[in-house]
């Protein structure tokens, strides 16, 4: 196990920023990328990795390999169609940690060749799969790291929702990376919560201004919950917010929900249930148990009926002093709701560094009906360290 791999192995979801000037694809994306200044930037905003495209098809050559390494301290994925063992030579020579393996164009026999070269230079190899069998392949030849690509590289065409239930899949011993069709910080959230261990995200960096400043805003936690949406025009106004998780109460509530309604695909839609899950085929479900004809005080955030946060609420219709102090205890993901505003959101991120933060009844005009003017403030309070802008 070397660098690549145990940046990428660490709590919460890392990012591999990859550097490609074009792709076969997408053409042309970033002509004139310098890969020195690049992976730098990338650094400095938070990526755990930087990938190189290295081969011609992509603009790209070992040289821009070495240039990263010239300009960066984080491990680095080498990424071309190798299929030869002088191919991660070369890689290594230019300064990898890493590189790609593409099933798709290997035998087993050459992958495992091409899987004990890589191990003697000291480099980790990603593994590629893009399907159950090469998923089944990649698992039985003993790759500890394994990519699960949106994209068919033999029709270009995107399918996140095969790669979702493939991340899912995939044996939870090995470190996941999904690739490919990373655009937004909800498509990285349902991908961790599949069971990502990181996001590979190029060309939504490539077409940005600021790649670095892009990468920050992919990778920013904690996530934003708006919860008690019942309008078409309040899912519209908090997906402009920034917010990245719509929540629809489908229990007893004032605020309750005829319906989930559709929210783009910047956001997750949440159906927030009482007692018992109703599948109403929204991304997730927040589920409480039942207490005296409420809901109880805690609940979980489940993914096709697993568990993957902890919800952290204060008690029904009452207060607890001590709510910041539990939720910071408590492990795992930890989605904080319960009295959350424009005004404390910010304190209580800095108390808890929750993974997602929940709010309703602080934005509301009246129940069920957002301030519009409130949802922004405190999504911007969430972005910015130094709460509400003035």
């Amino acid at each position: 196990m070397g660098r690549f791999r145990d940046a990428l192995a660490g709590e919460g979801l890392r990012a591999i920023a990859e550097v490609k000037r074009r792709s076969p694809s997408a053409g042309d994306l970033r002509p004139d990328a310098d890969p020195g200044a690049l992976a730098k930037a990338f650094e400095e905003n938070g990526a755990a990795a930087v990938s190189i495209l290295v081969d011609d098809r992509f603009g790209g050559c070992f040289d821009d390999l070495a240039a990263a390494r010239g300009a960066t301290t984080v491990p680095l994925l080498a990424k071309g169609f190798f299929d030869d063992q002088g191919d991660l030579l070369q890689a290594r020579i230019a300064g990898a940690d890493a590189a790609l393996l593409l099933l798709r164009d290997l035998s087993d026999e050459q992958a495992r060749l091409m899987l004990a070269g890589g191990r003697e230079l000291g480099l980790d190899l990603l593994v590629e799969a893009h399907d159950a069998d090469e998923l089944e392949r990649a698992t039985a030849l003993g790759a500890d790291i394994i990519g699960i690509n949106a994209r068919d590289l033999g029709t270009f065409e995107i399918d996140r929702r095969a790669q979702l239930e493939l991340v899912a899949a995939a044996p939870r011993d090995r470190v996941v990376v999904a690739e490919s069709a990373i655009a937004n910080r909800a498509h990285g959230a349902e991908a961790e919560l599949a069971g990502a261990h990181a996001i590979l995200v190029g060309s939504a960096l490539m077409r940005a201004e600021d790649p670095g400043a892009r990468l920050a805003e992919l990778v920013a936690r904690p996530l934003v919950k708006v919860c008690g949406l019942t309008r078409e025009e309040d899912v519209a106004a908090s997906a402009e917010a920034g917010a990245d998780l719509a929540g629809f109460v489908l229990a007893e509530s004032p605020r309750r929900a005829v319906a989930p309604l559709p929210v783009p695909e910047t956001m997750l839609s949440v159906a927030v249930c009482v007692g018992e899950a109703v599948d109403v085929d929204t991304d997730l479900v927040q589920l409480y148990p039942e207490e005296e004809g409420h809901r109880a005080r805690n609940g979980v955030l489940l993914r096709d009926g697993e568990a993957v946060a902890s919800v952290r609420d204060l008690p029904w219709l009452g207060n607890d002093e001590r709510h910041w102090e539990d939720a910071a205890a408590a492990s795992g993901r930890i989605l904080l709701a319960g009295g959350l505003s424009p005004e404390n959101v910010r304190a209580a991120i800095e108390a808890v560094r929750p993974w997602c933060v929940d709010t309703s009844r602080s934005l509301e005009l009246s129940p069920g009906v957002k301030d519009h003017s409130r949802t922004r403030a405190f999504v911007a309070s969430v972005r910015s360290p130094q709460g509400i802008p003035a």
